[in-house]
């Protein structure tokens, strides 16, 4: 049994220890076989660092690594459903019926049922235009895998968007996210922010998606296993550890800002293939 944490993927083991099973369960696996969630921490595995001369860590600057939000959080949008917009009050209380809905041995705890009545499976392009038109809050959207669906939502004006598969919970067998963000960030051209999530463990792994053209990197089940295992101590613990790896990293690859984390950093496997032909 682990009881102290080396490491963010620790976590998880304590987080197992913690919750019950059925907790666990919904935030640990993916969809069906679950190869795209191996997928999402094994793409990063393929993905080699080249390290340069060695720089004094003291002068790595984190200043911008780290972000958060202010009231004026932007709205997260999923390509492939749409929440029914309501009072934010509402909201609230919606998802406190779910939570208190009880759970029934023959037919599980009725969240599939709830998911079904809140969510809008006919979410389209136009639609965005729609969500702008009644807020001044911006708008990213979530979910985004080819360069067609970028470009489409530059088209339509998002402040920004994220490279994800949603914790490959939805689709088993959709690409790795690491291994579609070179494909995404060309065809943005720097004109919206490209965030990125999915699979992320190690500072090294920020750093990869860094060095492939993400401007930020958002984590999902760490912090979630941290905050299980040993509440708001193990969610700090999980972003100091990711924190102090990406630091190493950045002072063993002579990057003293995130700035100068770069394409020539990593080899990805076209990489070697290129190199090989």
């Amino acid at each position: 049994m682990v009881s102290v944490p080396v490491n963010v993927s620790e976590f998880q083991e304590l987080a197992r220890q913690a919750l019950p099973k059925m907790y666990y369960d919904h935030y640990a696996v993916g969809a069906e076989d679950q190869k795209t969630l191996e997928e999402n921490v094994k793409a990063f595995h393929r993905i080699v660092i080249r390290p340069r001369i060695l720089v004094d860590v003291s002068r790595v600057d984190m200043s911008t690594t780290i972000m958060g939000y202010n009231t004026s959080a932007p709205i997260m949008v999923a390509p492939t459903s749409r929440h029914k917009l309501a009072h934010p009050e509402g909201e609230v209380a919606t998802a406190r019926a779910a939570a208190a809905c009880d759970t029934i041995m023959d037919k599980g705890s009725n969240i599939e049922a709830f998911v079904s009545g809140t969510f809008d499976d006919s979410l389209c392009w136009k639609d965005i235009g729609w969500l702008k038109s009644i807020t001044s809050l911006p708008i990213v959207i979530k979910g985004i895998l080819t360069s067609e669906d970028a470009i489409k939502a530059v088209e339509v004006g998002v402040a920004g968007i994220v490279v994800s598969n949603h914790g490959a919970r939805q689709l088993d067998y959709s690409p790795a996210t690491i291994t579609v963000l070179e494909e995404v960030t060309p065809a943005v051209q720097g004109r919206i922010p490209v965030l990125f999530d999915g699979g992320v463990r190690r500072g090294t792994d920020i750093f990869k998606a860094l060095a492939l053209g993400a401007q930020a990197v958002m984590i999902g089940r760490p912090v979630i296993y941290g905050l299980a295992a040993k509440g708001e101590d193990g969610v700090k613990q999980v972003l100091r550890m990711l924190k102090d790896d990406l630091e190493l990293t950045m002072a063993l690859s002579s990057c003293c800002s995130v700035k100068d984390i770069t394409r020539r950093h990593v080899m990805t496997e076209q990489d070697r293939l290129h190199c090989r032909l």
